[in-house]
């Protein structure tokens, strides 16, 4: 049966760390312009701001406060639900892989250590998946802390494109 694409791509560490990769990407070229805008506007404002511009300084830390705030809880909800689970299932892989080496060791006969061999291998591979798995939930984390801070960057640069936009046009 084949896997669907969302699903593969929620599993999949390498496209969760690409996915990330490109909001983070989308973020950075946001806040460049949203920067560029607002650090204008505080030149050409001086040090007598009208009401406009004064309801849009105060909103700049608003939004990064809120932003900050969303950004810690939702990290530490994603952590909350990740750490038990991982956490567990790591150990048990690590007594699991360290019983499999100490098994082979103890071998008595090379029909036994192959046998002993094969099940370090699984245990091995196992482990394997588990730190990709980490890997994933590592991604997972980081993707749920930067969405309210991408959220906001992106929106105040459409938003204030459209503004830049609205005073070029005669």
């Amino acid at each position: 049966m084949k896997r669907s694409s969302a699903t593969t791509s929620s599993t999949n560490p390498l496209l969760l760390w690409t996915d990330l990769a490109m909001k983070t990407g989308e973020m950075m070229l946001a806040s460049a312009q949203v920067i560029s805008h607002r650090t204008s506007r505080m030149s050409k404002a001086g040090p007598t701001p009208n009401a406009r511009d004064r309801r849009e300084f105060a909103l700049m830390g608003h939004e990064k406060i809120e932003a900050s705030v969303e950004s810690a809880q939702a990290i530490a909800m994603q952590l909350m639900k990740m750490t038990p689970l991982l956490g567990a299932h790591a150990s048990k892989q690590m007594l699991t892989s360290a019983t499999a080496l100490m098994s082979l060791a103890a071998s008595g006969s090379v029909g036994e250590a192959m046998t002993r061999q094969a099940a370090l291998i699984r245990a091995v591979t196992q482990s394997a998946a588990t730190a990709s798995r980490l890997s994933g939930s590592t991604a997972r984390v980081a993707q749920r802390g930067l969405k309210p801070i991408h959220a906001r960057a992106t929106a105040n640069a459409r938003r204030l494109g459209k503004l830049n936009q609205g005073r070029s046009s005669p």
